[in-house]
């Protein structure tokens, strides 16, 4: 049975369409209306709010966090300072990639990993030997993205917090309204916004803060197609379209490296190793058989396209 987010109360009633989609065993909004049109026009020119709580969500902590992180992922956790933000692959042990998503470092010892599949049996087998513990905060983490030229304007109406400074890929904590959330200026979209973690039972109070805030910016709720349409503009990639997670993989050719997928800048092989740091060295002094590539397209008008 398909699970509903812990701001569906708000959404289910906003979406006209009735066009829904499956994510990570929710259900969540395609569009709100019957184009999607009008939420991707307010990434790009006002503010769209979209509810990304189907994220997986775990929280490590404990001496040894860093140390299982930097065991798994390509990028250099330890050298991560508080409250910044890492985008990072992972890999099997042939360096195929498993995953991607975030890692924040919200404490010395405390940290949050993001990922667009499960990950938790695979992190606690990689914790073997090491003090660390490894909570699934899926569930009880709500998450919404507020992604647009507005977005900050907004944040600054609704929250305690002075965004003016905060970089990209670093995070802030905040009160929104009554509600503490943790703000990253993160986001899937490639233009200015951020992304609000917060307890899930204080999710309605968060999204009904941020509506009455950016009533006078045109805040509009979006759904995936938008989303979509976005990230490919961005040129961000998405597991099970752009590339094949290597644990689905069902034959090696559908398999990819980062080196392959034009991640190659994520990976680290000068850190301590990592889970399939000695096929990515080896990869790495040899001419990749193929790469990931983006597309520019040039769209001239012309009398002949008149």
């Amino acid at each position: 049975m398909l699970k509903t987010t812990p701001f569906h109360p708000r959404i289910a009633p906003l979406c006209a369409s009735h066009a829904w989609r499956r994510w990570a065993g929710h259900v969540v909004a395609s569009s709100y209306e019957l184009s999607h049109e009008r939420e991707y026009h307010a990434i790009r020119a006002a503010a769209a709010l979209l509810d990304i709580s189907p994220l997986y969500k775990y929280r490590l902590r404990g001496r040894d966090a860093a140390r299982l992180l930097d065991r798994v992922v390509t990028r250099d956790v330890q050298r991560a300072g508080v409250g910044q933000v890492l985008y990072t692959p992972w890999c099997d042990a042939a360096g195929k990639v498993l995953d991607d998503g975030t890692v924040a470092r919200l404490d010395d010892t405390e940290f949050r990993m993001t990922s667009a599949d499960p990950n938790l049996r695979w992190l606690e087998a990689s914790a073997l030997g090491l003090e660390v513990a490894i909570e699934d905060v899926s569930d009880s983490t709500a998450a919404l993205a507020l992604q647009g030229p507005n977005a900050r304007a907004i944040l600054e109406q609704a929250t305690d917090a002075d965004l003016a400074g905060l970089r990209y890929f670093r995070l802030a904590h905040a009160r929104l309204g009554n509600v503490p959330v943790t703000i990253s200026r993160t986001g899937y979209t490639g233009d200015l916004g951020y992304e609000l973690f917060l307890d899930a039972a204080r999710a309605l109070e968060a999204w009904d803060a941020l509506v009455a805030a950016g009533r006078n910016y045109g805040i509009t709720p979006a759904g995936m197609l938008a989303l979509d349409l976005a990230r490919l503009e961005a040129g961000l990639m998405l597991i099970d379209v752009d590339y094949v997670s290597a644990r689905k993989a069902l034959v090696d050719s559908q398999k990819s490296s980062p080196l392959e997928l034009g991640l190659a800048w994520a990976v680290d092989l000068k850190k301590e190793r990592f889970i399939g740091h000695g096929a990515l060295r080896e990869e790495a002094k040899r001419e990749a058989q193929w790469q990931f590539a983006g597309l520019e397209v040039e769209w001239a008008r012309s009398k002949r396209c008149m």
